[in-house]
């Protein structure tokens, strides 16, 4: 059998996600927000919620989502993604009701609106990118930056007595009465991309059982503000983030 004849016959084992539209993507080698749009496509569609999915995106890499995933979609005010969600979710409580935002965002001009709005339990998803730094302006510290890592506003490393300590949300929301399930994953090989989907999915299915809100970190690389290859980035990803922001679930009261 030829390779054309093989190509031909053998069974369909991967396809793109139908919601998955033919817009390039516009994001650098190595980064994580494809895989996990991919994802976020795959099981939207694999829970026949096609119609009944409203994305709020806000500022930063993150708002470009409504380029890929053909869904309906909210833009929100840098930081305000939460507040939102809450409202479209109260307007359409049928309707599965998740935000979509990095560490800037969520972490630092969102804090206020990412902790009530979980707090009080509203019954959306949180999809939160975090690559430790702001990806999209220019490689600025974020709340998120490790102890002595370098960024093009703390080029000699961020220092406890100048920039304070990295801030670890997902731990925060984890002692949220509001909050059924906060999770940290990843996306860097095929075991850690699968654990994901399956966290997103247990997320999405909250939503839309009413059993309150859910937060799925989703430890990633950004080798363009980090200056580093892809590889590289995944290597120092596994070396520096994962015992700064270790994987697992942090809570979980769906079982």
């Amino acid at each position: 059998m030829t390779r054309e004849e093989f190509i031909k016959t053998a069974p369909l084992v991967y396809k793109k996600p139908t919601l998955l539209n033919d817009t390039p993507m516009h994001y650098c080698p190595g980064c994580s927000h494809g895989v996990v749009h991919k994802l976020i496509a795959e099981i939207i569609e694999e829970m026949g919620l096609t119609e009944r999915a409203i994305g709020i995106s806000p500022v930063g890499c993150a708002v470009f989502a409504y380029n890929y995933i053909d869904i309906d979609w909210i833009e929100a005010a840098h930081g305000r993604a939460p507040a939102v969600a809450c409202a479209a979710k109260r307007l359409h409580p049928d309707h599965l009701v998740f935000t979509y935002q990095g560490d800037g965002d969520l972490a630092c001009i969102g804090t206020a609106e990412t902790i009530h709005t979980l707090n009080r339990g509203d019954d959306i998803a949180v999809i939160f990118i975090n690559n430790a730094i702001y990806g999209m302006t220019g490689g600025q510290m974020a709340p998120t930056t490790l102890m002595g890592m370098k960024t093009s506003t703390c080029p000699y490393g961020r220092q406890a007595d100048l920039h304070g300590f990295p801030l670890k949300l997902t731990e925060i929301v984890a002692q949220l009465e509001g909050t059924c399930y906060v999770t940290r994953q990843s996306v860097h090989n095929v075991s850690a991309i699968n654990k994901t989907k399956r966290a997103i999915r247990k997320a999405f299915q909250n939503s839309m059982e009413h059993r309150g809100a859910s937060l799925v970190e989703v430890v990633s690389t950004c080798s363009s503000g980090w200056k580093t290859t892809p590889v590289e980035a995944n290597q120092w990803m596994e070396e520096h983030m994962f015992p700064f922001y270790p994987l697992g679930d942090l809570k979980d009261n769906t079982k």
